[in-house]
């Protein structure tokens, strides 16, 4: 399995942007699709956005659609998570997440996560209002 690093998160004013990184290191031989979640204390982990190994697929959640964007550089081992326009109600830990790799990369799968096979420590992103 991978090793995951987030970096990135900390206060921003609501209407700021912020950019989160996801160092992935170990068996990165295997083609993964990744994927940032978040998490508010007392409530379930919550899908943000999945991108393909290639890059090519991506899936947002409705709440972040048009506002953030995921990408990677396989060359340098790292997924990123742009996130642009921010609320106060994306104040949350985001963590990264490595699906599966017998998975298909789909809505349906990415969504779940049960479905990951590795996670990273996680960073916290406040939005002040």
């Amino acid at each position: 399995q991978v090793q995951l690093a987030e970096l990135g998160g900390g206060l921003v004013e609501a209407g700021g942007s912020l950019r989160l990184s996801c160092a992935v290191s170990g068996r990165t031989g295997t083609t993964y699709a990744m994927a940032w979640f978040r998490q508010v204390p007392g409530w379930e982990r919550e899908f943000v956005s999945a991108i393909s190994w290639s890059g090519v697929e991506t899936y947002y959640a409705d709440s972040v659609k048009g506002r953030f964007t995921i990408s990677r550089d396989n060359a340098k081992s790292t997924v990123y998570l742009q996130m642009n326009s921010l609320y106060s109600e994306d104040t949350a830990v985001y963590y990264c997440a490595a699906l599966s790799p017998g998975l298909p990369l789909t809505i349906a799968t990415a969504t779940q996560h049960y479905n990951y096979v590795s996670w990273g420590q996680g960073t916290q992103v406040t939005v002040s209002s």
